[in-house]
């Protein structure tokens, strides 16, 4: 098993089932001193460069939604449920709108109240995190069934 994130590292959202999540912006460095993940989801309009780890890529181009809905519905579950026992990491090019969007998506899947999630969010990762009125809409309407 791998070791999980730092409850206290740069990033890390602890769910409310205690799962450990790390959120980041792609345009900003990784500190060199910091955890690699074990797996990593990127949420990008093209293609993301290759990292050392095992990754994933949902087409989601920014300030907008998954180009493909049912697909992110389904990586993201898949983030969610490796997050019981990997460092699993997701990001964007900021790490706030996109980012901030499915990071609620995955406390949804956690149990938090779609009408909840965005603010459970900022509260908890970054208070400017599902920066579009369109993003909020989709949380809201993101069901754990």
């Amino acid at each position: 098993m791998t070791e999980l994130w730092s409850a206290s590292g740069a990033g890390v959202l602890r769910l409310p089932s205690g799962r450990l999540v790390r959120g980041r912006g792609l345009r900003h460095s990784l500190d060199p001193t910091a955890p690699t993940p074990s797996y990593g989801l990127y949420l990008l309009g093209k293609q993301p460069p290759e990292v050392p780890w095992e990754s994933g890529w949902l087409r989601w181009p920014d300030f907008r939604l998954p180009s493909d809905r049912a697909a992110a519905r389904v990586v993201l579950t898949d983030a969610w449920d490796r997050a019981a026992g990997e460092r699993v990491e997701i990001a964007c090019g900021g790490g706030r709108g996109r980012t901030g969007t499915a990071l609620a998506c995955l406390a949804v899947l956690d149990g938090v109240p779609g009408e909840e999630a965005v603010a459970y969010v900022r509260r908890h990762y970054d208070r400017h995190a599902v920066e579009t009125p369109w993003q909020r809409r989709y949380v809201r309407s993101f069901s754990a069934g």
